[in-house]
């Protein structure tokens, strides 16, 4: 399928970097274009392969019929000039996750997890436990290790853990799991797909092509989940953190089909989010006879993914967490109610035009929000329309200063931005990044 074919790599990053990499092996023409110069080292090991790299800030220029595939970073909305080119010419618009998924063994299994809220922390937890099981796992996907950099490592027989976020899904049409995790649905990212609809389309395709033989863990707590997954072929296990499921909460238990997997008091990291990953964590692994003791062991050590409340350090009595990966209020909400302490919250980003409403019923304990990045200004409005103290500042690194000078001993520090890094920086770890090192070098 892709051996001796001219490919239009729309989008370098980490994805398309691998994606040509691995393809550059089957005698293809590889083109990759980018609207941004790329890192050095990678532009001149691609051109050593035989890889063209260009920079241009108008792509369909450069595609024509001559191309035999897009593969779009997922970054990249469905009604760019270049993709409604490439679908008028015809051309299959995929990405990196299609492609490494044809090149990669058939009999290994792919467990796939994607929802609004969780994704991450459980697939590291997922990955993480069956590694600690002596299982052949691999980790990959949206979790930063792009699916393509597996193909050459992953054997028949081995596992393969990825979550796969809706920017993924929009662009996959054989891609199957034989398992497929939805954590739960929320209104986040109309901004990429234009309506809630499309939006919970695009999650519905990690259900594609299941059958019987294949399995979907959903969120018996989330109407949406369930009404999406009405007419899926899997068969379907539920978890809820609220009634009876095949994983749930009883007596201080999670259990799992009847039987106690572990006390609440003996897990590291708390709040009922957490206990719905760890309940999907649990239902996965058990399908490769992963014993309670190795779950219970991990569980007890366990302290989070970062950039998803992470604890960064104490100083001066002042307690600092990085949740930088909180791109969207419904993230902030859970960050927001996992403390009940004094906080000072940074907010801030990339203006999506989102609502910071939903935020409210959660910030009565915030006594103060630093605001920077394109919504600042927004996000100043919003916060004294409720009364909340808000100063306005330009950078990241100017709000982490200011929160830790205006805190007082016993107070929390959050950054939980409740936007998009990229108006900003690249991506989100290296926005947490920069917050846990200017935290650590006050």
């Amino acid at each position: 399928m892709f051996d001796d074919r001219k490919i239009f790599i729309f989008g370098m990053a980490r994805s398309g970097y691998e994606c040509a990499k691995l393809l550059s092996k089957y005698t293809n023409q590889i083109l990759v274009v980018d609207g941004k110069v790329q890192d050095e080292n990678h532009t001149k090991e691609l051109e050593k392969l035989n890889v063209q790299v260009v920079i241009s800030q108008t792509p369909e220029e450069i595609l024509d019929d001559s191309y035999d595939f897009v593969i779009k970073n997922p970054g990249i909305i469905k009604t760019h000039p270049c993709v409604l080119k490439a679908k008028k010419l015809n051309i299959p618009v995929i990405n990196e996750v299609e492609v490494a998924y044809h090149l990669l063994p058939k009999d290994i299994s792919i467990i796939g997890i994607t929802g609004s809220n969780g994704k991450t922390t459980t697939t590291t937890m997922i990955y993480e436990v069956l590694k600690k099981a002596n299982l052949s796992a691999f980790l990959g996907g949206n979790i930063g290790y792009p699916v393509c950099s597996l193909v050459e490592k992953v054997k028949s027989n081995d596992i393969l853990v990825l979550e796969i976020s809706d920017h993924q899904l929009v662009d996959v049409n054989d891609f199957k799991t034989n398992i497929s995790v939805l954590t739960n649905l929320s209104k986040v990212h109309i901004d990429f797909h234009g309506d809630y609809e499309t939006y919970k389309n695009s999650k519905k395709k990690i259900f594609s092509h299941h059958t019987k033989e294949d399995l979907a863990l959903i969120n018996l707590e989330n109407k949406d989940s369930l009404k999406l997954t009405e007419d899926i072929q899997s068969t379907k296990e539920y978890f809820s953190s609220k009634q009876k499921a095949d994983a749930y909460i009883r007596d201080n238990f999670i259990v799992y089909k009847g039987e106690n997997i572990i006390s609440l008091d003996d897990i590291k990291i708390k709040g009922m989010h957490n206990y719905e990953n760890i309940m999907c964590m649990i239902m996965v692994v058990k399908k490769f006879s992963v014993s309670n003791e190795i779950i219970k062991d991990y569980l007890k050590e366990f302290k989070g993914v970062e950039h998803r409340i992470e604890y960064v350090r104490e100083k001066d009595g002042v307690t600092f967490y990085n949740d930088s990966k909180a791109t969207n209020t419904d993230s902030t909400i859970i960050a927001l109610d996992s403390f009940m302490k004094p906080t000072i919250l940074i907010l801030g980003g990339l203006d999506r035009g989102h609502s910071f409403v939903p935020l409210t019923d959660h910030l009565s304990h915030v006594k103060k929000i630093i605001c920077y990045g394109e919504t600042k200004l927004r996000i100043k409005e919003y916060a004294d329309s409720i009364n909340i103290p808000c100063l306005v500042v330009d950078t990241l690194k100017e709000a982490t200063i200011e929160a830790y000078e205006d805190a007082s001993r016993g107070d929390v520090v959050l950054f939980s931005p409740a936007c998009a890094s990229w108006d900003q920086y690249d991506n989100f770890e290296i926005r947490g990044k920069e917050f846990k090192d200017t935290v650590n070098n006050l």
